[in-house]
C-alpha cells in the first residue's frame, strides 16, 4: 500500500512538473509573442533601423520618401553615419536616365489599344491638354496605359537641379565608391502597375483629373508624417482617403496591395542573400517598412535583430 502511495506521489509530482513545463512554454510563447508584437508595433514609427545578426557586419534600412523637396531630401547625420559603416547601397531602383528611358517603352498599351476608349472622351480631352503641355506628342498620349498617364500628371514639379533623398544617397554612395544596385527591375515595377485592375487605374486617373491630387503623389500630409517619423500615419493616408470617398475605397485598397505589399515581398526576397553577408545600406520607400507585413517585420521573422536608430 505504501509502495502504491509512493508511485502515486511520484506520478503526481511528474504530472505537476509536466504541467509546470507546459505552463512555462505557454508563458514563454506569450512573452515571445508580446515581444514580437512590441517590435512590430515599433515599426509604426521611425526612419532608420539597424539590422544585426551575430557574426556579420550590421546592415541598415532607411525608409525614404520619393520627392525632390529640401525638407526631406538632405542626408541627416544618423543616415550619413550608417552609410559610412556599410559597403553597398541597395535601392528600389537606381536613379538615372537609363531607367527613365526604359520605363517609357513599358508605359504603352499593347496590340494597338488606345487610351481614349478606356477613360472616355471628356477625361481624355483634359488629359491630352495637360500632357501636351508637358511636351508629349499626340501619338504618345493616345497609347499610354492609364497608370502611366496618372503618374505623369501627378508627378511633382521640381527645379532641374533638385534631388530626392534617394538621389542624394546614390551620389554619396558613388563618391564613397560603394557598390550600388537595384532591388527591382524596370519590367518588375511596370508589372506591379499592370496588375492593378484597369477599372481601378481609370478611376484613379479620373479622380486625379477632377480633384488635382492622387494617392500616388507625395502630398503635404505625407511629407509631414515622414518628418515626424510617423510610418503608421503615412501608411494610413490611402485608407483615410477611402473613408472620405467610400466609392474609391476599393481602388485605394487595390493600389496598396499591388504597389506596396506585393512589391515589399519582392524587396524582401532580393535582400535575402545580401543581408547574409551584411554591410548593406537599404534605401526603401517608407511605406514598405511599416507594420506587421512590412519589410522590417519580415526581417525580424528571418531572425535579425531590428533596432531603430533614428
Amino acid at each position: 500500500m505504501a509502495r502504491t502511495s509512493g508511485r502515486a506521489r511520484m506520478t503526481a509530482v511528474a504530472s505537476r512538473r509536466g504541467t509546470l513545463a507546459a505552463l512555462r512554454l505557454v508563458v514563454a510563447g506569450a512573452l515571445a509573442a508580446a515581444g514580437a508584437h512590441d517590435a512590430v508595433a515599433g515599426f509604426d514609427a521611425g526612419r532608420l533601423w539597424r539590422i544585426s545578426r551575430p557574426g556579420v557586419p550590421d546592415s541598415y534600412v532607411l525608409g525614404t520618401i520619393h520627392v525632390a523637396d529640401p525638407r526631406v531630401s538632405a542626408i541627416a547625420p544618423p543616415v550619413a553615419d550608417a552609410l559610412a559603416k556599410t559597403r553597398s547601397l541597395a535601392m528600389e531602383i537606381v536613379p538615372g536616365p537609363v531607367f527613365a528611358d526604359e520605363l517609357d517603352g513599358l508605359e504603352t498599351l499593347e496590340n494597338g489599344a488606345r487610351l481614349e476608349p478606356l477613360v472616355g472622351p471628356d477625361a481624355y480631352a483634359r488629359l491630352r491638354v495637360e500632357l501636351m503641355i508637358q511636351g508629349l506628342k499626340e501619338e504618345t498620349i493616345e497609347r499610354l496605359k492609364p497608370w502611366a498617364a496618372l503618374l505623369r500628371i501627378t508627378r511633382p514639379e521640381a527645379a532641374s537641379d533638385a534631388r530626392s533623398l534617394d538621389e542624394n544617397l546614390f551620389v554619396a554612395a558613388r563618391t564613397r565608391r560603394m557598390r550600388v544596385y537595384s532591388l527591382e527591375a524596370a519590367e518588375e515595377r511596370q508589372a506591379s502597375f499592370d496588375t492593378i485592375p484597369v477599372d481601378t487605374q481609370v478611376a484613379l486617373l479620373d479622380r486625379a483629373l477632377s480633384r488635382r491630387d492622387s494617392p500616388l503623389a507625395v502630398s503635404e500630409p505625407a511629407i509631414d508624417a515622414w518628418l515626424r517619423g510617423d510610418l503608421r500615419g503615412l501608411a494610413r493616408l490611402p485608407a483615410k482617403a477611402g473613408e472620405r470617398e467610400p466609392a474609391m475605397r476599393v481602388h485605394y485598397e487595390r493600389l496598396v496591395r499591388h504597389i506596396i505589399r506585393d512589391r515589399t515581398a519582392l524587396l524582401h526576397h532580393r535582400l535575402f542573400m545580401p543581408l547574409r553577408s551584411g554591410g548593406v545600406f537599404v534605401a526603401s520607400g517608407a511605406s514598405h517598412c511599416q507594420g506587421s507585413e512590412g519589410l522590417l517585420a519580415m526581417l525580424l521573422r528571418d531572425g535579425y535583430r531590428v533596432t531603430r536608430v533614428w
